[in-house]
C-alpha cells in the first residue's frame, strides 16, 4: 500500500466558559485535528483499500498524542471523543471509512483502552467542507450530557485528490448540560454502552 503523504495539520482549541447560564467552574475544552492528505486511491476504483488502514495507525497515534497534549498532557481529563472525514471529490465515501479502526483505536489505545465506540461522521466534499464531527462519553455511549459535535474543517481542504482526517477529544459534558439520561457518574462502561 502507499505511503501516507501528508499536506498539512490543523488543530483547533476551544475553551467554552459561558452557555448563557451561569460559568461553570472549570471552562470545557475541546480539541480538534486534522490531517489533510493525499487520496491514493483518488481518480479510480480500486476493489482493495482495506491494506492503507495499516499505514494511517501511525498518523492516528500522532493527531491523539497531539490531542491529549492541547488539552494539558494528561489523559485522565478526556471524557469525550470522536472521528470524521471529508473526502476529495475524486474520491469515494468509502475511502473515508479507512479513518474507522487506525483514528479510533489510536484514541481508544492513548485513552486506556476506552470502552464506547468512537462516533463518527464522514462525507464527500470540495474544498473549504465542514463536518460536525460527533462525540459522545469515551466509556458509556449512553452518556446524554456528552452527547455533542464540533465542527472541523480546512479552508483550502480537500482538495480533489486529497482526504481529510479528523479526530475530537473533549474534557467534558455540555456546559450546562440538564436533559436527564445516564450521567458519567453513573456509568460503569463495562459494555461501553452504560
Amino acid at each position: 500500500m502507499p505511503e501516507v503523504e501528508i499536506r498539512k495539520i490543523v488543530t483547533v482549541l476551544e475553551e467554552i466558559r459561558h452557555e448563557g447560564g451561569p460559568p461553570p467552574a472549570i471552562p470545557l475544552r475541546r480539541a480538534g485535528i486534522i490531517a489533510v492528505i493525499a487520496n491514493p486511491f483518488a481518480g479510480r476504483f480500486e476493489p482493495e483499500i482495506t491494506g492503507f488502514m495499516e499505514n494511517l495507525k501511525p498518523l492516528g497515534l500522532d493527531m491523539a498524542g497531539r490531542l491529549v497534549a492541547m488539552l494539558g498532557g494528561d489523559a485522565g481529563v478526556v471524557e469525550g471523543y470522536g472521528k470524521g472525514a471529508v473526502i476529495g471529490a475524486a474520491g469515494e465515501l468509502e475511502h473515508g471509512a479507512l479513518w474507522h479502526a487506525p483514528g479510533g483505536y489510536a484514541m481508544r489505545e492513548l485513552l486506556g483502552d476506552a470502552k464506547a465506540i468512537v462516533p463518527s461522521a464522514k462525507k464527500v466534499g470540495g474544498v473549504g467542507a465542514r463536518l460536525d464531527v460527533p462525540v459522545t462519553h469515551i466509556n458509556a455511549s449512553y452518556v446524554r450530557s456528552h452527547f455533542d459535535a464540533m465542527e472541523l474543517g480546512v479552508s483550502d481542504a480537500p482538495r480533489a485528490g486529497e482526504m481529510a482526517l479528523m479526530l475530537v477529544m473533549t474534557t467534558g459534558a455540555r456546559i450546562h448540560a440538564r436533559a436527564g439520561g445516564l450521567s458519567a457518574a453513573d456509568a460503569r462502561g463495562g459494555d461501553g454502552l452504560r
